[in-house]
This record gives structure tokens, sequence and C-alpha cells, in this order.
């Protein structure tokens, strides 16, 4: 809900501003935000670093997002690249482009394509992907997971190389779920209700409660089925 008595922040062109509580932050160019920064909506069209803390309940950004802090969000649509030396907390995430974490990332849902790298936990409770490049995080733990791989995107090639030139492929340790449907994913762990494991899998095991389903293009080294 808009809170109107506080103030709105509007940066056009190359601007610094101070973080606060705002109501509407709309950004359009390259800005520094120096300091942790809450509002109803942030906006931005081109280049945001934050120098903190990043909250708000509706989120767009088109461009390239730095945040040296946490970020937390109830919707946020993302094309292009965010950046987080922290950790990301939301309901529902968008994501066109690359997400790079060094903490944890939860959220209710995540659907998206492109690549991420998650250094921490990655919690969801649906989460749906399609990999345009390298994917990698240290563990994933959800409800329902679904991985395709969808090739490469024109976005990347604009980037100009900051996307992962490596091959399509989700790359974990552990991913634990009730529904996990995979492609393309190497990991030493596979432990849910339904799996399946599909083409271009490498999994060193897997665990499973009510069915299992291996695709001839697929690696597992142990199948383990485990009482419902």
């Amino acid at each position: 809900m808009e809170n109107k008595e506080l103030p709105d922040l509007r940066m056009d062109g190359v601007n610094t501003a101070a973080g606060g509580k705002y109501n509407k932050v709309n950004i359009n160019g390259v800005s520094r935000i120096n300091g942790a920064l809450s509002a109803h909506s942030c906006k931005c069209d081109g280049v945001m670093k934050m120098n903190g803390d990043l909250a708000a309940e509706e989120m767009e950004l088109n461009g390239n997002l730095k945040v040296k802090g946490n970020l937390q969000f109830d919707v946020m649509k993302l094309d292009g690249v965010l950046l987080g030396e922290g950790s990301l907390r939301g309901e529902n995430c968008k994501l066109n482009g690359m997400l790079k974490l060094k903490g944890n990332c939860e959220v209710e849902e995540l659907i998206g394509e492109g690549v991420f790298t998650v250094g921490g936990l990655l919690s969801a409770g649906r989460m749906e992907f399609g990999l345009q490049g390298l994917a990698e995080a240290g563990e994933i733990g959800v409800e329902s997971l679904i991985i395709r791989k969808t090739g490469t995107a024109v976005w990347g090639r604009l980037l100009g190389g900051i996307i992962p030139k490596l091959r399509l492929e989700l790359r974990v340790k552990v991913i634990e779920g009730d529904y996990i449907d995979l492609e393309y994913t190497t990991a030493d762990v596979v432990r849910g209700g339904t799996v399946i494991i599909g083409e271009g899998c490498s999994i060193g095991r897997v665990e499973y409660r009510t069915g299992l389903t291996v695709h001839p293009g697929a690696t597992v080294l142990k199948e383990e089925k485990n009482g419902a």
C-alpha cells in the first residue's frame, strides 16, 4: 500500500542520493544510493548502485543493479543483471537475466530464464528456470522445481561477455524437494518425493519416496527408495 506521507525520489541522468524511506523511487540513468533505502515501489531503468540494504514492496529493474547489502521485496521483475553481496528475500520473482548473490536466496516463487549464482541456500516454494548458461548454488530446497535448457539469450550476447560462456548447466551439491524435474544438472545428491532426472544430468545419488524416472541420456550412480 502506498504511503503518500513519504516523499518520492526521482533521479535522471548521473546522480547520487542518500538512502532513506520513500514512497516511490524512479531511476533513469546511472545512480548511486549511499545508505539503506526502503520504498513502496522502486523502478530502475539503467544502472543503480546501492551502498546498503534495499527493501521495496514492488521492484522493477531494467538494467544493472548492484547491492552492497541485503535485498527484500514482495514482487520483483528483473530484466538484466543483479549483483548482491548479501542475501535476497521475497515473495514473487520473475527473472530474465543474471542473478548473483554471495548469501542466501529465499523466495516463494521464482520463474525465469538466464543464469544464477547463489553462494548459500536457494530456497523456494515453486521454481521454474530455463538455463541460458552456467547456474550454481550451494544447496537448493524447494517444494516444486523444474529446470530446463533454453539456449543462449539475446541479452546475454548484448551484455558483452558478462554472462559466463560455459556449458548450459546447473551445478549444485544438494537438491531437496517434493517434486523435482531436472535437465542438464550436476549434483551430488537429489532427494525428493517424485524425481525426474532428465537429459544431460549427472547425479551421484538419488533418494526418492514416490517415484523415479531417469532419462537414457542421464547418469545416476546410486538410487535409493525411502519410505513415504
